[in-house]
């Protein structure tokens, strides 16, 4: 893999891997963080990714264990600053935004990736490292949530 061609698929999934990351970590600033440890661990591990179709899936999984990490070290405690900042996945109606993030990290973050990225439950799979039934089952669960919070509301 080339320096431009690795530029210009960072430069293409840049909105989406923020979007992920926010998911995960619910902060600009680690966001940011996340996105740019992603972007040295991905440069570094080039040489790993066999097919650079999955360039994308590839450096979701990437970024989502940088998150994992930033959070770990981070153990902090959210400000009300931070809590009330919008969400990364804006759904039209504002009581499914609500709902969407109250869904645990497990359910939201493979609906995101979905309805969202517009990924597939195979690129999904890749990205979390699950097997494709656990992804169309979180989905699925996640699904029938927000269906019973919305009925709810």
């Amino acid at each position: 893999m080339d320096k431009d061609f690795f530029v210009g698929e960072i430069d293409r999934h840049s909105g989406m891997l923020f979007r992920v990351a926010y998911t995960i970590l619910r902060s600009g600033d680690d966001c940011r963080d996340a996105l740019q440890e992603t972007a040295l661990k991905a440069w570094e591990k080039r040489h790993t990714l066999r097919d650079e179709k999955l360039f994308a899936a590839w450096i979701t999984r990437i970024l989502i264990n940088a998150c994992y990490d930033i959070r770990r070290k981070r153990k902090r405690t959210l400000s009300l600053e931070e809590l009330s900042m919008e969400p990364a996945f804006q759904p039209p109606d504002r009581t499914l935004a609500l709902a969407v993030q109250s869904l645990p990290e497990k359910l939201r973050l493979p609906l995101v990736l979905q309805y969202s990225e517009g990924m597939n439950y195979k690129e999904i799979a890749q990205a979390l490292r699950l097997p494709e039934s656990t992804v169309r089952g979180r989905i699925h669960r996640a699904k029938q949530e927000l269906r019973k919070e919305l009925e709810e509301s």
